[in-house]
């Protein structure tokens, strides 16, 4: 029997990188670096011409081709808009090389197949930074004014029922929370998404309410600072919703310090664009919204051999517990 999707990607070795790039054209020189993520394997690869190239392999299952090409597309707009962002590279499969083929209007989503294993990749060119300085709401709002253009077609919307409702139900459905700690959980969980869907009628009623595409996980570690200034990495989050999404996972952990952060993210902003005073009461809504998918998140990937070394944590009567008194604050 071949092996699964997830434990063939699990086992994705330095060889395959190198020969998934060769049959694009992209020769490695045996140097590569595994990137810390997550979600996807992302790797850093020297080449024989001296550069260097970031390659991402997706997640089996977790977007079609249409939604990272549209990814893919939002990223070229954003650079033709001379939004600073790492945009993927055009590729181009090589003569002679078997089981590759490139889609997309540039070329940009790779599929390799070899062996029994079947993967999707991109590749963008290397760009290092350090982390963003304190006022980049100009730099955000440059970004929106591309994603206000038009809104996605393939990729989600940031709502409740999306990010929330299913990322609980499937929770409550999959069988890991630990039985002593489930009802508490429930109902906490539950009372926070009843609280959020409340603040997002408000919003959606105040008249001023607008989708726009978004970065979806803009936080400081996918917001660089180069000499020129800030350029964003990592798309794969890329979604509709508040603008306000693409703000407060910026902000740092203190009460005072998230007032500060945040008044000069949006005197930044508003030298660029208009920001809607009403998505503040969003963001403890979207904070728990976060909180309820990430315990989904980390639950449907068990199966990679990464999460469980990387959550030992998960899924104990103590997480549980934890993530039932956190959500009963975030009602507060």
């Amino acid at each position: 029997m071949p092996p699964s999707p997830i434990a063939s990607y699990a086992a994705l070795e330095p060889q395959e990188v190198l020969s998934a790039l060769d049959a694009v054209g992209l020769r490695g020189d045996g140097r590569l670096l595994q990137l810390n993520s997550y979600e996807n394997r992302v790797y850093q690869v020297f080449l024989e011409s001296g550069d260097a190239v970031v390659v991402k392999f997706y997640r089996p299952g977790r977007w079609t081709d249409a939604q990272i090409l549209e990814e893919h597309a939002f990223a070229r707009e954003l650079e033709e808009a001379e939004v600073p962002v790492v945009a993927p590279m055009s590729l181009q499969p090589q003569a002679g090389a078997d089981g590759v083929s490139v889609a997309g209007q540039w070329g940009t989503l790779a599929t390799w197949s070899h062996d029994t294993a079947t993967w999707r990749f991109a590749v963008a060119p290397r760009k290092s930074g350090r982390a963003p300085e304190v006022d980049v709401g100009r730099f955000i709002a440059r970004l929106h004014d591309v994603g206000a253009r038009r809104p996605f077609e393939h990729r989600r919307t940031l709502d409740v029922p999306t990010i929330g409702l299913s990322s609980q139900r499937w929770l409550l459905d999959s069988g890991c929370l630990t039985p002593g700690e489930q009802a508490a959980w429930q109902d906490a969980s539950t009372r926070a998404l009843d609280a959020a869907a409340q603040a997002f009628d408000r919003w959606s009623s105040s008249g001023a309410a607008a989708c726009l595409r978004l970065h979806g996980d803009a936080h400081p570690g996918n917001i660089l600072w180069r000499e020129e200034g800030p350029h964003v990495v990592d798309l794969d989050d890329a979604s509709n919703g508040p603008a306000v999404q693409d703000l407060w996972m910026l902000l740092p952990g203190d009460e005072a310090g998230r007032a500060r952060s945040l008044r000069l993210l949006l005197e930044g902003y508003e030298t660029v664009r208009d920001f809607d005073d009403a998505e503040l009461a969003l963001i403890e809504p979207l904070r728990s919204l976060r909180m309820i998918q990430h315990s989904a998140w980390i639950a449907q990937r068990w199966e990679d051999p990464a999460f469980p070394r990387a959550f030992p944590h998960f899924g104990t009567a103590a997480y549980w517990s934890e993530q039932t008194t956190q959500l009963r604050e975030q009602l507060g």
